[in-house]
This record gives structure tokens, C-alpha cells and sequence, in this order.
């Protein structure tokens, strides 16, 4: 780490989504003159300082948006800021990119401590074209609507009206009937919104084909590589990845598959049949609440690393649970209507105070997000002393590393969530069956981006083909699963995932993450927990200032993730798999 000048270029209070109180600061940037090399660290500190401030109230804009989709006001604001913010921010953000890439090498700012930040900048100056400013900002909004409208769906079950979250607990019921109606319930209505959302798809592709061509080329899978700064590889390696997995984890699933089929006694399964306990036992329920969950996951991190668990206690007690309180709450747990689907974690740079969003229904995947987004929020504090606002968060690869890897490491103490022994191991039986289990959606999801973005002027009839020609390749739901007398459900699956609507090209990282954080499991099994612990806060205090590989390096990792590491890990999984007790 490098040292930097203190700033104040800042007011204490300040409203980043203002664009009349943002722009003069910017102007100021573009303006100054910097004629020594210390003249350049304190533009560069008051610029991160700058960018930090922005971030966070753009944070809070966001999760307020997020955690009521059905609030009126909170929805203009975040749609203010994406209209009126965002987008002017670009043009003058590019002309502060250019004018560090050009004093970084004016001042030798271009390697060592600096080489990431440089190397990331010059590549967005390179991408940036104006005309993709407002395409940026269509795309933007887009996704916003997607979100409004997964965020209203609801059905009537069990006399009740629940969320689709909410219906999860149900795909676990032992009767069989009950998984089957509610599968089918929920399947239905989204059903219902699907011509809604592919139009906001098919809208979406456009545009972002428009946007790579705009900025010089072919399609979007280029482009996307480059503006996501993969540096350390390309399709190449996605390909063999996927090839990985169908290599080694489809067989492991298949034997999983096998089990499942003979002890449910059924011929075939349906879509019904794949989250059920296979043993007919009764659902893993590790937590009532919200409240009850974070106490039981300071309790779990607390056994795991007083550290960590001092870092998990900091966030609250999951009592509020109405956003950001101003920027003062750091949990929303419980799913409720209204909620955006799914879960994240939100460093808010400024303050350096991490949030975790979730939709919590009582599940043992509920403990799972749980664990993942603190590992997330640790990641977060561990580099939060990084004086560069850039390199307070890593890149998406390693960043999951953080997340997936507490997933691991806390099982041994998943007895706080599980008193019972049998149900404790069925916990840690499902996180490792998972584990590997995921891989093959992770690749179909990622070959059907690649797919996707390779050929841009798809009809829906041809992208549904190639969706179903994924599925039949890696196994995730097509030849495991009989889809008789659902065909129309079967070609819309792809639709839940948020991260093709939002994030495109954001998803292999999970596999590519995921084994590594198998990686520093084998650590603890092979070396201790503690040492494990200490290659993960190494490695996690370091943030993104150093490239890919240097950073799983410094957790003890290699950085790849073709056939023969993808081989080692799954036989690894099924050794220690074969010692749990039934």
C-alpha cells in the first residue's frame, strides 16, 4: 500500500445524487493543474474521495429502491439518479480517466502500487464512446423495471398470498403433491410476465450489441471481456471450463441424480423433485426470523474467528428492516412483498459501512446467502483501510472467493443454526453436494450469455433452442429432469436469473470463485482453519490493488480453473462427502 495525502476536498454532508452539488467538484478535477508528482496523489486522493462519496449516496438510493419496489418515491429517486446523475457523470468521468492515464505516465504512476488502477483506466478509456452514454442509461432503466416486475410477483398458496422467495420452502415439502402444486404456482405466474420480460431482453441485447459496436467491436462478448477488465483470461478459458464441467461434474451429479431417483422410489424427476430432502425428512428450518438468523450467525462466526465474529456483530441485530435508515441500518433480512428479488452486499465507500440485502423465508438456503454475503462484508472491512477508492472492492473472481469460501469454512459450526446432529449433517451434506452441483448451471448460464451476445438478431424461437440445447448439454435441468407436459415453463427457466438482465457476462466468476474457495477449505482440512483463516484475510486486506492471479496467489491458490483443478477439487468433495454420516 502506498501512502496518500489526507483530503477534504469533500463536504461532510454531501448529496451525491444532486447533480448541482456534484458537478462543480468534478469541473474542479478537470481544471486542476498538477505540475509535480505530489500535486498528482492529492488530485488522485481528492478524486477517490470524490468518487467515494458519489458511490454512497448512489448506495443508498439503491437500496432504498430495492427494499420497496412498491414506493413511489423511492423508485423516482433512484430513477432520478440514472437519468440525471449517472449519465453526466460519464462524460466528465471519461475526461478524469483520461487526464490519469496521462499524468500516470507523465509521473511514472504505472506500475507497482499503481499498476492495476492504470492499467483498468486505460482500458475504460479506450471503451468509452458518448453516444453509448444514454444507451448505458436505457439499459439501466431496464433492468429497473425488471426488477419492479419480479418484485410484485406473488400467488395465492396455502391460503395465504406469499413472494416468490416465500414459495421456497415449499420444494421441500416430503409430499410430494404439495412440491409439485407449488412449483407449478410459481412457474405459472411467472408465466404470466413472460412476454413482458423477454421484450425487455430482446431490448436488452440490442442495445448492448449497439454499445460494442459503437466502441469498435465485433459483438458484445468483446466487449464485455474488456470493459469487465478480464486481463487474465478470455473465451478460451471459459470454453474449457465449460468443457471442465462436463467432463468431471456431470458425472458427480449424475450420481447424485441416481441416489436421489432410488431413495424418493420414483422412475424419473421432475422439476418438483430436486430440492426435497431425498430421505423424506422434514425441512431443514435453522432459523425463525431475521433477527433469529443474525443472532445465530454472530454466534456461528464467533466460534469460527472471534475476529470475524467481531466484524459480524458490528452490522446489527437484523431489527430494521425497512433499508438504510438513512444510511444508518446494515441489515434487511426478511423477504416481504414489494422486496427486489434475491440477495447482495453494499460497501458504502464513504462511510466504509457494509449493508447485506436478502430475502429470508426460513430456509437453509437462507443460512447459505447469509453466510455468503458476510463473507462478502468481510471482505469489504478487511480492505476498507485501502486509501483508493478503487481498490476497496476486487474483481468479481476473487470477490466471490470472499463469500463462497464462508460458506465452507463456517459449516464445522452450523450446530448453532442445526442442535440436532443428523440435521447439522444433512446441512453440511447439501453445502457440499452444492458446491459442485452449481457448476453446471453456472456453464450453462455462462455458454448461453456467450451464445446469446454471438448472435445478437436471434429470434426468441432460436434463443429458447439454444437454452434447451445448454440444458440437454450440461444436464441441469434437461436429461436429469422430465419436463413432460411442461414445455413452455422448461423454455422460460432462464428468465429467473437476474444476472443476464442486470449483469451480463457476471457469472462464470461464481465458478471460477467457487473453486477457490474450495481451495482454502482443502487448507483448513489439509493445513488448519487457521491458517486457512489467514491466507483468506491476506488475501481479502489486499482488495483489487493487485492483478487476478497475484490475488488468488496470495490466498494459496493457483488461479485456474481448467479440467485438471476442476478434477482435483470434485474428488476432493466426494472423499470428504463419503465420511459425513447418512
Amino acid at each position: 500500500m502506498t501512502t496518500f495525502p489526507a483530503t477534504d476536498f469533500v463536504p461532510a454532508v454531501f448529496n451525491g445524487t444532486d447533480w448541482s452539488v456534484v458537478e462543480p467538484l468534478l469541473n474542479a478535477l478537470v481544471d486542476r493543474e498538477i505540475n509535480t508528482a505530489e500535486d498528482y496523489d492529492q488530485w488522485l486522493m481528492d478524486r477517490s474521495e470524490l468518487e467515494a462519496a458519489i458511490g454512497e449516496s448512489a448506495a443508498n438510493t439503491y437500496i432504498n429502491m430495492t427494499c420497496d419496489t412498491s414506493d413511489e418515491a423511492k423508485q423516482a429517486a433512484w430513477t432520478s439518479y440514472l437519468e440525471n446523475v449517472a449519465p453526466k457523470f460519464k462524460p466528465v468521468g471519461f475526461i478524469l480517466d483520461k487526464k490519469l492515464k496521462e499524468l500516470a505516465e507523465k509521473f511514472d504512476k504505472t506500475d507497482g502500487y499503481h499498476e492495476v488502477l492504470y492499467r483498468d483506466t486505460a482500458a475504460d478509456v479506450d471503451l468509452f464512446r458518448d453516444d453509448n452514454v444514454p444507451l448505458e442509461t436505457e439499459l439501466a432503466k431496464l433492468d429497473q423495471e425488471y426488477d419492479k416486475i419480479c418484485g410484485k410477483m406473488t400467488v395465492e398458496f396455502d391460503g395465504e398470498e406469499r413472494t416468490l422467495p416465500m414459495m421456497g420452502k415449499y420444494s421441500e415439502s416430503a409430499d410430494r403433491s404439495v412440491r409439485e402444486a407449488a412449483w407449478k404456482a410459481v412457474a405459472s405466474r411467472r408465466l404470466e410476465d413472460e412476454e413482458a420480460i423477454s421484450a425487455i431482453y430482446d431490448t436488452m441485447v440490442s442495445k448492448r450489441d449497439e454499445c460494442a459496436k459503437n466502441a469498435g467491436f465485433n459483438n458484445y462478448v468483446e466487449y464485455a471481456y474488456k470493459a469487465k477488465h478480464r486481463f487474465d483470461y478470455d473465451t478460451t478459458h471459459a470454453y474449457a471450463f465449460h468443457d471442465a464441467i462436463e467432463k468431471h461434474a456431470m458425472p458427480f451429479v449424475a450420481r447424485l441424480d441416481a441416489t436421489r431417483k432410488k431413495e424418493l422410489g420414483v422412475d424419473v424427476l421432475r422439476p418438483w423433485d430436486l430440492n426435497v430432502d431425498p430421505k423424506s425428512r422434514n425441512q431443514l428450518t435453522p432459523f425463525t426470523d431475521g433477527v433469529d438468523l443474525i443472532t445465530k450467525t454472530n454466534a456461528c462466526f464467533k466460534k469460527l474467528s472471534p475476529e470475524l465474529g467481531k466484524m459480524m456483530a458490528s452490522m446489527g441485530d437484523g431489527a430494521n428492516t425497512n433499508g438504510t435508515d438513512n444510511g444508518n441500518a446494515s441489515l434487511d433480512l426478511d423477504s416481504r412483498k414489494g422486496k427486489a428479488p434475491g440477495g447482495y452486499q453494499y460497501m458504502r465507500d464513504r462511510s466504509r459501512k457494509a449493508f447485506i440485502f436478502m430475502n429470508a423465508a426460513g430456509q437453509h438456503r437462507d443460512l447459505e446467502t447469509m453466510v455468503h454475503e458476510a463473507g462478502h462484508a468481510f471482505h469489504s472491512m478487511y480492505s476498507d483501510q485501502e486509501p483508493l477508492v478503487w481498490y476497496r472492492s476486487a474483481p468479481i473472481e476473487f470477490a466471490e472467493v470472499a463469500s463462497m469460501s464462508m460458506e465452507l469454512l463456517t459449516m464445522p459450526y452450523w450446530d448453532e443454526f442445526y442442535p440436532n446432529a443428523e440435521d447439522a449433517n444433512r446441512a453440511r451434506r447439501k453445502q457440499l453436494e452444492g458446491s459442485i452441483s452449481l457448476l453446471p448451471w453456472i456453464a450453462t448460464i455462462d455458454a448461453f450469455q456467450h451464445w446469446v451476445y454471438l448472435n445478437p438478431t436471434h429470434s426468441r424461437e432460436e434463443r429458447a433452442q439454444a437454452w434447451l440445447d445448454l440444458e440437454a448439454r450440461f444436464g441441469h435441468m434437461g436429461h436429469r429432469v422430465d419436463f413432460t407436459g411442461l414445455d413452455e415453463e422448461r423454455k422460460f427457466v432462464w428468465q429467473r436469473q437476474s444476472h443476464l438482465f442486470g449483469v451480463p457476462f457476471y457469472y462464470i466468476e461464481y465458478g471460477i470463485a467457487q473453486l477457490g474457495a474450495l481451495g482454502i477449505w482443502l487448507t483448513s482440512l489439509e493445513q488448519s482453519e487457521e491458517a486457512a483463516l489467514a491466507a483468506y484475510k491476506k488475501a481479502m486486506s489486499l482488495g483489487g490493488s493487485r492483478p487476478l492471479p497475484e490475488l488468488f496467489n496470495a490466498a494459496g491458490l493457483p488461479f485456474d480453473f481448467g479440467p485438471e483443478t476442476v478434477g482435483r477439487l470434485i474428488d476432493r468433495v466426494q472423499l470428504e462427502l463419503d465420511k459425513l454420516p447418512e
